[in-house]
């Protein structure tokens, strides 16, 4: 049996020299024994020393201070933790069969919290309108400005050149057939039904739905949605209710917009390129395009607009407190609004046609 007294301090200032003074125990005996009285301090750099070169038996005795025995556990205890071993990496289709079924399973628990925050505002705003007195129409007018008024110009400006493109296009196809006439009516067709409504809440897909999940996300952040619940005021009252009825005011507006501009495109194209006349343009198309196809353009406009301004505030209130997961929140309201918009189209296009409209 070994016997090994310890003197002075044991930390790590002075490592080095007990790492030396310990090289005589890199191949220990069986037994050793440790006497710690004359030890005056240590720190975790020690204890790791001497665990590593006499074990954790020769420490467990009574010649350490309580405090000491503490440290040299909290050691010994991390020193001897397992770590676990590396996942063996799956097969090929394995691995896309799982991912696949995590997206899945994602996807449906996000439909789920969506089906449910929507019951949430739905509830918020039959209680706000049997109670008109709760309505907050400064945060409502403050909302369509910025929602509905800013967007203008963006809205304005690229339905109008998408409406050219669209006309650029009939025109050179159509023109093989002797039809460039009928121009006009795929420009009509296009923007009335689909382009117009469908522009527009993409573009406010990026622009809005991002802003209020950044928003909310910065509250949330910053503890402000909680101070609202400390003060007895309902989150969902007081920023998502407005959020949602201004959206629901500005798409259809914009989706007008969006309508009358993309027509323009395509006249100004006519004009230049067909020779076709704006007043002659006006009446083909007053002529050939009935106005159902105004409506069905414009019924998709309300239903677009929930869906983006709830996708928007839920994923703001999913927020964790950092900037991270309001960047990652962020890009996720963007690209569910996307997807949700152009998969509602799609379903009003197969709706529509089934009843002839």
């Amino acid at each position: 049996m070994t016997q090994v007294q310890l003197q002075g301090d044991w930390t790590l200032a002075f490592y080095h020299d007990a790492k030396a003074a310990l090289a005589e125990f890199d191949h220990a005996p069986d037994e050793v024994t440790v006497d710690a009285s004359g030890l005056s301090r240590l720190d975790s750099s020690g204890a790791f020393l001497l665990h590593k070169k006499l074990g954790a038996k020769a420490l467990d005795n009574d010649s350490f201070s309580a405090q000491q025995s503490k440290l040299i556990q909290l050691v010994t205890q991390a020193c001897e933790r397992k770590v676990p071993a590396a996942p063996k990496s799956a097969h090929g289709v394995t691995e896309v069969v799982a991912q696949v079924g995590a997206f899945c399973t994602n996807a449906w628990q996000q439909q789920k919290k969506l089906l449910g925050f929507t019951g949430q505002v739905l509830l918020e705003i039959v209680k706000v309108g049997v109670n008109p007195r709760r309505w907050r129409f400064t945060a409502l007018t403050a909302q369509v400005e910025q929602i509905g008024l800013n967007a203008i110009p963006i809205v304005a400006l690229l339905t109008f050149l998408v409406g050219a493109v669209v006309a650029f296009l009939g025109a050179t196809v159509l023109a093989e057939f002797g039809a460039d006439i009928y121009t006009v009516n795929l420009v009509g067709f296009s923007f009335l039904r689909e382009f117009g409504v469908l522009l527009a809440a993409i573009l406010l897909a990026g622009r809005t739905a991002s802003a209020f999940t950044a928003q909310l996300g910065s509250m949330k952040a910053n503890e402000e949605v909680d101070a609202l619940r400390a003060q007895g005021l309902n989150p969902i009252e007081v920023l998502v209710v407005p959020r949602v009825v201004a959206m629901v005011i500005s798409l259809p507006a914009l989706t007008i917009l969006a309508m009358a501009s993309g027509v323009a495109g395509g006249l100004m194209v006519c004009w230049l390129a067909l020779d076709i006349s704006p007043q002659l343009f006006l009446h083909i198309f007053t002529r050939d395009i009935s106005i159902t196809h105004f409506w069905v353009g414009l019924i998709k406009a309300p239903v677009f607009a929930i869906v983006i301004a709830l996708i928007g505030c839920l994923e703001g209130f999913k927020v964790s407190g950092s900037a991270q997961s309001v960047g990652e929140h962020t890009t996720s309201a963007v690209v569910q609004s996307i997807f949700m918009v152009i998969l509602l189209d799609a379903l009003f296009a197969l709706f529509f046609m089934e009843i002839n409209w």
